[in-house]
Order: C-alpha cells, then sequence, then structure tokens
C-alpha cells in the first residue's frame, strides 16, 4: 500500500473471535462493528490527509486481517474485488458510499454512515468512496487475510479489465490508456 503512512500496531488486538478458521461474512461484520465500537483499539492510528488515504493495519494472522482506513474528501478505491478474502467495513465516522458493479445498468450504490456496516464476498466487486463532507474513519476486516485484489478499469465501450494488486498496494480508481 504505497503513497501513504502505514502505521502497524501491536502485532495483535484482543478481540473475540474464531481462531482456528476463516471467518463467514456475518461474522466479519460482527467483529467490524466490535473493533469500531472499541476506540482503543485504534484511535492513536486516526489521521487524516487531504489527498490520500491513510491506514494502519492492525491485525494479519492465519485466519483475519484487520485495518483502519481514514478518509477524505473525493478518496476513491476504484472497482476491485478481493480474490479469496470475504470481508466487512464498519463506519466509526463520517460516511462512505459502496458501489456495486451490476451487468447491464448503473452500479447499486449505498451510503454507509457512523454506526453502520456491511459485508462483501470475495467475488463481489465494488468500489468505496468518501460519502459528504466531513472526513470518515472505517474499520476493515478480512478473512481469510488478503493477499492479493482485482483492480478493475471500466473503459468507454464497457469492456472491464482486471488487474491483479498485492494487499500492500494502495486501490485507487484506474485510468484508460486513451485517457
Amino acid at each position: 500500500m504505497s503513497g501513504r503512512e502505514n502505521r502497524k500496531a501491536k502485532p495483535m488486538i484482543e478481540i473475540d473471535r474464531p481462531t482456528d478458521r476463516d471467518l463467514t461474512r456475518d461474522e466479519l461484520r460482527e467483529i467490524a462493528r466490535q473493533i469500531a465500537e472499541n476506540p482503543s483499539l485504534w484511535s492513536e492510528h486516526v489521521a487524516h490527509d487531504p489527498s490520500q488515504r491513510t491506514y494502519a493495519e492492525l491485525l494479519r494472522d492465519d485466519h483475519l486481517d484487520v485495518w483502519l482506513i481514514c478518509w477524505s474528501q473525493d478518496h476513491d478505491t476504484g472497482f476491485h474485488d478481493h480474490d479469496a478474502s470475504s470481508g466487512a467495513v464498519a463506519v466509526v465516522d463520517g460516511a462512505v458510499r459502496e458501489e456495486r458493479l451490476a451487468l447491464g445498468g448503473e452500479p447499486t450504490r449505498r451510503v454507509a454512515r457512523a454506526g453502520d456496516a456491511f459485508d462483501f464476498g470475495a467475488a463481489d466487486i465494488h468500489r468505496v468512496l468518501h460519502h459528504g463532507d466531513r472526513p470518515a474513519v472505517t474499520v476493515h476486516v478480512y478473512s481469510p487475510p488478503l493477499v492479493r485484489m482485482g483492480s478493475y478499469l471500466v473503459e468507454d465501450d464497457g469492456t472491464l479489465q482486471r488487474h491483479s494488486v498485492s494487499y500492500e498496494e494502495e486501490l485507487r480508481p484506474l485510468e484508460s490508456a486513451t485517457s
């Protein structure tokens, strides 16, 4: 995840969860909420930069990956998938908008505000964008832990192109070579 300050937290945060297997989407949504409701686990990592998202990895083990992400106006992941990982997002402060690609029409959209959480499967293609006029803070959890993601470019003619990226790279909207 180049282009940002990645401040590593303690290697392990204590949360109530299964530790011997990958987690379900329902479990991930609950864990994201549990972490979001406990600022002592993440508050020292909150920092906003108008030019880029800032984030910190809070936990990574064999079955779970947890990140805190801070958003400002115009921040956008671009369309992406999470390869083999399902995930969930809990909004701590502010708001983000999730858009999911839909064949034959406009992406579906939903706004998640402080206190809201949503989940997604490994095969879902979505993007997350800052929403509103104040900074946002979100907790993201993935199981199994992220290894790589697919970043998508939607060409003017509707053609969809997937580009594989490491979980360590910052997701940004892709631009067409013809742009």
